[in-house]
């Protein structure tokens, strides 16, 4: 009877107290917090590095997304026997012309419209003018020419800001054009060395290294190129359906509004948005609300009918971001570098996160949870640029499937094109 409270109080002993408890929760959040604080100030600097240098950065990053679009031709001429560099250049210069082909349509169109549109919108300001003078404004002809007048003067006292932004404005278009020329000559080399560039980082980095960072460097440029294209092949959709549309509503500008459709494809949501307010907006103020109220369902139908049947089609899973999240990147992205922020923040965006997913399949495999590595690579659609793709191409490089460790069935692809396999490496 005496030894069972005895044997209790031991067992009480041997376990561990409510402040032991307490102070391992604490030094685990210490620990991480600190280290979570180093990680917080490494990007910082990173990312003020970025901001730096970003008249280098941002040629770099535009010559890797038009590298994205210029490889799979060039690649196809390249089975051909075409060499590299004559193959790039040919592909570079027929977009390039293509490019200058659409400008050539679009400035003659907003040439010959420009009138009609400023004549609307003169009628818009008179139709705005006689609802402020009937009720509730109740508003005389008197007080609105007090308001214009006063308008006019806070011009005036501005023009010395607006003439120093029209020169801003001046040198930020010449930089955007050296910018450009330099994105092109960049994105020549890329697509021209690409397939020298994956075995020279496993050279570089050793065996075990290099394959983790060839893996990646694969799946990045597999996710921005899926990314470029599925995004190119949506905007093409909704810019003909909604040109159309503009057309049988008589809406001027309806081929510079299909064109800037587009391009707003590859700035998810925000794009889309800000495209269709201004064609509605130019509905209104040249053919009145119910053209407007018209083109505006219109503009709804083919976005849905993007989102719920074109996007799943050929996107897949897509960019495995959160609507929420690709906002907020467009959002970060605008504010940091405006207009050219905002198209480079989503693939930005997605190859980190193609980045951070290659990490966590390689701790479950360390921890043996493989089966959710397996899952996750499963859940890959064909054609979103996911894991689970195995396109033999990366720039014209062999490259790891998505199922498989780094150095298994893994081949170096030299600049003479021949493969040579190599044995599997060690896990880093």
């Amino acid at each position: 009877m005496d030894e069972a409270p005895a044997s209790r109080d031991v067992a009480r002993g041997d376990a561990p107290t409510r402040g032991h408890l307490i102070g391992e929760g604490l030094a685990w959040t210490a620990r991480w917090s600190l280290r979570f604080l180093i990680v917080a100030a490494a990007l910082t600097v990173v990312t003020l590095i970025l901001i730096e240098l970003w008249d280098i950065v941002f040629p770099v990053f535009l010559g890797l997304v038009i590298a994205t679009i210029v490889e799979p031709p060039v690649t196809w001429l390249r089975r051909r026997r075409v060499p590299g560099a004559l193959a790039t250049a040919l592909v570079l210069i027929l977009g390039l012309a293509a490019f200058g082909g659409v400008v050539a349509l679009i400035a003659p169109a907003v040439a010959g419209q420009a009138p009609q549109i400023a004549q609307g919108a003169v009628g818009g300001i008179q139709q705005i003018q006689g609802w402020l003078q009937g009720p509730p404004f109740n508003l005389g002809a008197s007080q609105i020419g007090g308001y214009v007048q006063a308008a006019v003067q806070r011009l005036q006292q501005s023009a010395g800001q607006i003439a120093t932004g029209v020169l801003t404005g001046l040198t930020t278009v010449a930089n955007s054009v050296i910018n450009a020329v330099l994105a092109l000559v960049l994105a020549f080399l890329f697509v021209k060395d690409g397939p020298t560039f994956l075995p020279w980082v496993r050279r570089t980095a050793g065996p075990t290294s290099g394959d983790h960072l060839a893996e990646m460097g694969a799946r990045s440029w597999l996710r921005l190129g899926g990314f470029i294209r599925s995004q190119a092949l949506i905007g093409f959709v909704d810019a003909v359906f909604i040109g159309i549309g503009l057309v049988v509503f008589g809406v001027p500008l309806a081929l510079p509004l299909a064109v800037l459709t587009f391009f707003g494809a590859f700035i998810p949501i925000i794009g889309a948005l800000v495209a269709g307010a201004l064609a509605v907006l130019i509905a209104l103020v040249v053919q009145g609300p119910a053209t407007a109220l018209g083109v505006l369902i219109l503009i709804l139908v083919v976005q849905q009918v993007e989102g719920n049947l074109l996007q799943p089609l050929v996107q897949g899973r897509g960019l495995g971001l959160n609507s929420a999240l690709v906002i907020l990147a467009v959002t970060a992205g605008s504010s940091l570098a405006g207009i050219a922020g905002a198209f480079l923040a989503v693939p930005v965006a997605a190859v980190i996160a193609e980045i951070l997913r290659y990490f966590g399949e390689q701790i479950d495999r360390r921890t043996g949870d493989r089966e959710q590595g397996a899952g996750d690579v499963a859940a890959g659609a064909p054609g979103d640029g996911s894991a689970r793709e195995k396109p033999t191409s990366v720039a014209g490089t062999t490259t790891v499937g998505a199922d498989e460790e780094p150095g298994d069935a893994t081949a170096d692809v030299p600049g003479d094109g021949t493969v040579r396999s190599r044995s599997r490496a060690t896990d880093a």
